[in-house]
Order: C-alpha cells, then sequence, then structure tokens
C-alpha cells in the first residue's frame, strides 16, 4: 500500500506544471486519470521525439497515470467528465484563463455538485489582478519574476536550464493537495485553492527579493559564483580542470586558507564574507595560485578532508552515470508506447517501500475501459 492508494485524481491537464503534480500524486499511489484530446493528446507529447520517438517532457512527467481522450465541446463527451468526477476526489486543471470556468469547471459549481472534492486550478497569474487574462509560459514567467535578471553572467542575462516557473507551480499545487486531502480527514470537506506560476516563483526569488527591497540594490550577476557568498564558486586548478567550493562561514574561510590552501596568513586579509565578496577578484588570485601546483583530484582530496564543501561541473550525461545515481539504485523502468525505459525512482525514500513504476500511457490508451467502468457502452454521442 502507497499513503495515496484509494485516491482518484481527474486532471485535465497540459504541458508541465499540472503532469508535474499529479505525477508526484501517482508516485504516493493515487489513482491519475489524465484527460487529453482526441488524437493529438496533452501537446507536451509532441514537443520533441528524442526518448525512442517519444517527447522527453512527456516521459518524465506522465508515468503511473491512465489516458481517456475526451471532446470536452461534444456534451455527450463531457458527461463522461462528469462521471469520472463523480468519483474523483482530486480535480487538477491547468487550462488557459477563463477556460475552466467556460466548460462548466469553476470550483464553486464543482463544489456545489461534488462538496468532498479537492479543486486544483494551476494558471499563469492567478484569476484576478491585471495580469489574469494573460498567456503564461515558464520562460514568460521567469521574466516577469526577475528569475533572467539574476542570472547568467555580468554582461547577459540567461533563463534557467530546466522550467523553474512550471516546476515551482507544480510542486505548490501538489503540497496544496496533500494539505487539502489532510484537512478533509478531519473535516469532511473539500475545497478549492489555486496555484499561479507567478506567484509560486516570485516565493522562490525571496532571498534576492528581501535583499533589493531592504538594500536597494538588487544581487549582482555573477555567472556560476554566489552572488552574496566567497568563496562560492568555480576555480582553476592546475590541471586545467575547475572544481566548485562553497564557504559557508569565518571557520570555515581559517579551515581553507590552513589546511587546502596552505596560507593560513591570508585569512585575516579576507576575515569577513563582506570583505570577500568586495574583494573577489583578489581573492579568486589567492585561491588558484595556491590550486595551480595542484590537480583537480588533489584539490577535491584536500577540500574533502577539510570538510569543506565542494562539487566537480558535470554535464547532463555524466549526471546520468553519476556514480551516486548506481550505487543508491536510483534508476528504475517503466513501460511506454516506445517499450521499456529507464526512469529516475522518486525522490522521497521511505525504507520497505517498492517505488511504483506503472506505464507511460498512450493517447486515449485506457477510454474503453475507462467508459465500461463508468458505465457507458461505448463513447456516447
Amino acid at each position: 500500500m502507497l499513503p495515496l492508494s484509494g485516491i482518484t485524481v481527474v486532471s485535465l491537464e497540459q504541458a508541465v506544471a499540472a503532469p508535474f503534480a499529479t505525477r508526484q500524486l501517482a508516485d504516493l499511489g493515487a489513482r491519475v486519470i489524465k484527460v487529453e484530446r482526441p488524437g493529438s493528446g496533452d501537446f507536451a507529447r509532441s514537443y520533441d521525439a528524442t526518448v525512442r520517438g517519444l517527447s522527453s517532457h512527456f516521459v518524465w512527467l506522465n508515468r503511473n497515470k491512465e489516458s481517456i481522450a475526451l471532446d470536452l465541446k461534444q456534451p455527450a463527451q463531457r458527461r463522461v467528465l462528469d462521471a469520472l468526477l463523480e468519483r474523483a476526489d482530486v480535480f487538477v486543471q491547468n487550462l488557459a484563463p477563463g477556460a475552466a470556468s467556460r466548460l462548466g469547471l469553476g470550483s464553486e459549481e464543482l463544489l456545489a455538485r461534488h462538496p468532498r472534492l479537492i479543486v486544483c486550478g494551476i494558471s499563469g497569474y492567478g484569476t484576478d489582478g491585471p495580469y489574469r487574462d494573460k498567456k503564461a509560459y515558464d520562460l514568460l514567467v521567469q521574466c516577469e519574476t526577475g528569475v533572467p535578471a539574476l542570472t547568467g553572467s555580468p554582461e547577459e542575462p540567461a533563463k534557467t536550464g530546466i522550467p523553474v516557473a512550471d516546476l515551482a507551480g507544480g510542486m505548490y499545487a501538489y503540497s496544496g493537495v496533500l494539505s487539502a486531502l489532510y484537512e478533509r480527514e478531519r473535516t469532511g470537506r473539500g475545497q478549492a485553492f489555486e496555484v499561479s506560476l507567478f506567484d509560486a516563483l516570485t516565493e522562490w526569488v525571496g532571498f534576492p527579493l528581501y535583499y533589493t527591497v531592504y538594500g536597494g540594490t538588487q544581487p549582482a550577476r555573477t555567472g556560476l559564483s554566489h552572488a552574496a557568498i566567497a568563496p562560492y564558486g568555480p576555480y582553476v586548478c592546475g590541471d586545467g580542470e575547475t572544481v566548485f567550493l562553497a564557504v559557508q562561514n569565518d571557520r570555515e574561510w581559517r579551515r581553507l586558507c590552513t589546511d587546502v590552501l596552505g596560507r593560513a596568513e591570508v585569512a585575516d586579509f579576507f576575515a569577513t564574507n563582506d570583505e570577500r565578496s568586495a574583494r573577489r577578484d583578489e581573492l579568486r588570485a589567492v585561491i588558484e595560485e595556491a590550486f595551480a601546483p595542484l590537480d583537480s583530484a588533489t584539490v577535491l582530496a584536500r577540500l574533502d578532508a577539510a570538510s569543506i564543501a565542494n562539487a566537480r561541473l558535470r554535464t547532463i550525461a555524466q549526471l546520468a552515470s553519476h556514480p551516486q545515481l548506481a550505487e543508491r539504485g536510483r534508476w528504475g523502468s517503466v513501460d511506454s508506447p516506445a517499450g521499456p525505459l529507464r526512469a529516475l525512482v522518486p525522490p522521497v525514500t521511505v525504507a520497505g517501500r517498492e517505488p511504483r513504476f506503472d506505464p507511460i500511457p498512450d493517447v486515449g490508451e485506457h477510454t474503453s475501459a475507462l467508459l465500461a467502468e463508468l458505465g457507458f457502452e461505448g463513447m456516447p454521442d
């Protein structure tokens, strides 16, 4: 038994944010019924075709789900969705602004019909305010929340390499559903809540936001270095390789100088983080001068011995073969329309619990079975 076994989620979802949220619920045992357009389905299915002809986004986000294909503009097929909602515990949607209400799927209307239902709406900017009707995609929300202004080099801003706005919204939707289920256990009542990508990512921009509001200037773009802590970033070794290290306090700084750099006298020249941050170029020169006679393996060994946090800069291909993933058994296998595929084990590890790896569905793969379960003799017309 997984924690959400017996919970049914109906999701009118597409792209990343809502599918990310519902996949977390599915990984915990929930039955997730994904409602898709007949034919093309979730448009994320066609983002690319790199996973043996399947979209990398779709493979990532849609294991452990059932797919039913419905044209909700047809009243007869809309009745099928109503029948699904009669049996559902949770309804999730991330349709375009206003689309859910036009389909009769507004939260007030749904709760009036299904008082125990948990209704989660994911939007770009929320259901009120001047941006409520504005289309929102991940990069656009990143721009509106200032993320590229914080990311990149001093010369040029950059977006993040992962869809961080979608992920933020999806994670808050996921946690919102869990808390609503917990509350329903105590009250017996469902509830509606909304999550906007803008609000979610603004929360994740918290430290730069407070830094700017109270400091008068935003943190500088510093490439691969931390904007407010030094030394925290990349340093070149004698073999031309780059290692990353992170010093979190003055005690660690002195240990770095003594045990790694072999230059205890340097510690007093950069005694506080404010001094180190203000004199980054001088600091880098001192550290890289000490690393120049050493190869990267030696530097990393010294950092480990001194308990100074460090890392290598890996490519994504190197991540895929990372020894930590292999040693801890973090890869599983999931079936799909393209055959068996490698899939990452969910990050929450519970001793004795086997991860769920049910297949990634084809468009409408479960339509006939679900219609029969609901008592329909084929698709109504």
